[in-house]
């Protein structure tokens, strides 16, 4: 029976590493806010990260005659704060039914555990990466939610701070969106504290973009920038991408399946629209911890791990995978909500 269990890429044993090194090269087709490269990754060897916050103020130095002692940094006291790393485990089993007298897709060929192996792998990998981007999106928003929607962190809560709510007032006579843009980018600008980056983003629901883009204000901008695209030759939704007051506006639509109710929730509301900054250093990060095998212990976390076990009887492999993320914005004073 163990001759059965063979490796699709490398044709010897499905251990840990092989597997874990598999189910991460492939493709993950899941997660804008993973495309943006928006949280770098780093890995770590403990389930518990410590977050310091310390003052970041740039200080002015003057300057002194050759010769003088240097200006002496004056460094504060930092705080520091302990976040658990969530464990997200998911299962599979594969059967002798799932490959008996079954046939490849197209072919006559009869189907071969490598094939179901890496439809299975390819299905973990896609509810990992889902996963993953509802987790970022907390992180975005400065409240993680777990999948079921339950609070994981509020990070405005764990940093003593109060969270940013600018009302937009779109479609109101007398409205001035533009005016709201700078507001934003300037509460931005005064909490980097020391940080840097090279724009503003918003990521909006349906109902907010709606109302922006047709905006008094706003909808001879967007219908320029619309045909801009149109007249270059860009196959590009509009939506995706729109640059008005200093701010990228994107449409984000992103919704999975709740688990305690079998339905799909968005992830962020309709009339909400959430402002970050990109190009930082140090604000956005996501921390990988090792997983729950005897042979991971103490070791550097990877993104996501998979390994297969046999059962006892022969009649089963049990796939068995794991992630264990947090993703974190380290300065939720950089964050701003805005409402319709």
């Amino acid at each position: 029976m163990s001759d059965l269990i063979v490796n699709p890429f490398d044709d010897g044993g499905y251990d840990l590493a092989t597997m874990t090194t598999a189910v991460n090269i492939i493709p993950n087709k899941y997660g804008r806010l993973r495309s943006m490269g928006l949280f770098a990754r780093e890995p770590v060897q403990s389930r518990v990260i410590i977050v310091e916050e310390k003052n970041g103020h740039l200080t002015l130095l003057p300057s002194l005659p050759p010769g003088s002692p240097g200006t002496r940094a004056k460094n504060g006291k930092g705080k520091t704060r302990s976040f658990i790393i969530p464990h997200i485990p998911y299962d599979d089993v594969v059967r002798p039914s799932d490959i008996q007298d079954k046939r490849e897709a197209g072919t006559s060929n009869p189907k071969t555990l490598e094939t179901v192996m890496m439809q299975r792998l390819t299905g973990i990998r896609g509810s990992h990466a889902i996963t993953e981007e509802h987790l970022m999106c907390g992180a975005i928003k400065g409240i993680i939610l777990d999948a079921d929607g339950s609070e994981l962190y509020d990070l405005y809560k764990e940093f003593g701070i109060t969270a940013k709510v600018i009302a937009f007032a779109l479609g109101a006579e007398g409205g001035d969106v533009a005016a709201k843009c700078r507001q934003v980018v300037r509460h931005i600008e005064d909490n980097l504290l020391g940080e840097v980056m090279s724009g503003v983003h918003c990521i909006c629901g349906e109902m907010f973009m709606d109302d922006l883009i047709s905006d008094p204000s706003v909808e001879k901008f967007f219908l320029n920038h619309t045909k801009a695209l149109q007249l270059a030759g860009i196959d590009e939704d509009p939506r995706k991408g729109f640059v008005f007051g200093g701010i990228t506006f994107e449409e984000y639509r992103a919704k999975a399946t709740d688990p305690s109710t079998g339905k799909a929730r968005s992830f962020i509301g309709a009339d909400d629209a959430h402002f970050f900054p990109v190009g930082t250093m140090n604000t956005f990060k996501i921390h990988d911890a090792p997983a729950e095998y005897m042979e991971t212990v103490n070791t550097f976390g990877q993104p996501l791990y998979a390994k297969q076990v046999m059962s006892a009887d022969g009649k089963k492999i049990d796939i068995l995978s794991e992630s264990n993320p947090l993703p974190i914005c380290r300065r939720p004073g950089l964050l701003v909500k805005g409402t319709k």
